[in-house]
C-alpha cells in the first residue's frame, strides 16, 4: 500500500460523468492529515507512518467547587498525547491512525497528506463504523421469515424454534437470534474515485460508503483487483 488518507463522510449526492451518465457518489472531506510519527524496523520492529486528522483542543483541567480537587473535562487531548504531538511539531489531532506504507521512509514529520494523493479513476477501499440500529428482532436483523398472519395464529414476528427438546437439550452456537444490530467495522472494496477537489479537500467516490454523516472513514489503495 502506497496511498491512504483519513476522511469525514459528508453525505451522498449524484453527478453526471463525461458520458452524461448519472452516477451516485459519496462526498468525503479527505484530510488534510499530518504525519505525527514515523515507525522504523530498527526502533519499532516494523515500518509504518502514523497520521493525525481533525484539529482538537487540549484537555482543560480546572478546580471543583471546593477548590481542592482537580477535575479534567471529558473532551480534549491529555498531556501525554499533547507531548506526542509537540514532539512531531504539529497541533493536537482528534484522530490518530497508522498506515503501513511501502514507501514509509519517504515521509517526514509534520508532512501533510492531502486529498490530491488520489486521482480520478483510482480504486479505494473504504472502512468505517456502520450505522447502529440498536436491539432488533430476527426478522430485521437476519431476514428470517415471519409466522402466519391469519386470526388465531399468535405467532407473527416472534422467533421460531431455537433447538431440539431432549437431544441435545441445548441451543447450538451460531444460532441466529435477536440482538444488537449495526455499529460494526465495515469495509467496502474497490470503489472508484470519480472526482477530486484538492482546494476544498473533497473526494467523490462512486457508490455508498459505510457509516452515518460525520463518520470517520479510512480510505486505502484497494487490495482487490477488479475481475
Amino acid at each position: 500500500m502506497k496511498k491512504a488518507i483519513l476522511a469525514t463522510k459528508i453525505g451522498m449526492t449524484q453527478i453526471y460523468n463525461e458520458d452524461n451518465v448519472l452516477v451516485p457518489v459519496t462526498v468525503l472531506e479527505a484530510g488534510p492529515c499530518v504525519v505525527t510519527q514515523i515507525k522504523t524496523v530498527e526502533n519499532d520492529g516494523y515500518s509504518a507512518v502514523q497520521v493525525g486528522f481533525a484539529d482538537q483542543k487540549e484537555k482543560v483541567v480546572s478546580k471543583d467547587k471546593s477548590g481542592r480537587k482537580e477535575v479534567a473535562h471529558r473532551h480534549g487531548v491529555n498531556k501525554a498525547e499533547m507531548g506526542h504531538f509537540k514532539k512531531a511539531g504539529v497541533g493536537a489531532k482528534r484522530y490518530v491512525r497508522e498506515f503501513k506504507f511501502e514507501n514509509a521512509d519517504e515521509y517526514a514529520l509534520a508532512q501533510e497528506i492531502k486529498a490530491d494523493i488520489f486521482a480520478v479513476g483510482d480504486k479505494v477501499d473504504a472502512t468505517a463504523i456502520s450505522k447502529g440500529k440498536g436491539f432488533q428482532g430476527a426478522i430485521k436483523r437476519l431476514g428470517q421469515h415471519r409466522g402466519p398472519m391469519k386470526h388465531g395464529s399468535k405467532f407473527h414476528r416472534h422467533q421460531g424454534s431455537n433447538g431440539a427438546c431432549s437431544s441435545p437439550s441445548r441451543v447450538f452456537k451460531g444460532k441466529g437470534m435477536p440482538g444488537h444490530m449495526g455499529h460494526v467495522k465495515v469495509t467496502v472494496q474497490n470503489l472508484e474515485v470519480v472526482r477530486v477537489d484538492a482546494d476544498k479537500n473533497l473526494l467523490l467516490v462512486k457508490g455508498a460508503v459505510p457509516g452515518p454523516k460525520k463518520a470517520l472513514v479510512t480510505l486505502k489503495e484497494t487490495t482487490r483487483a477488479e475481475a
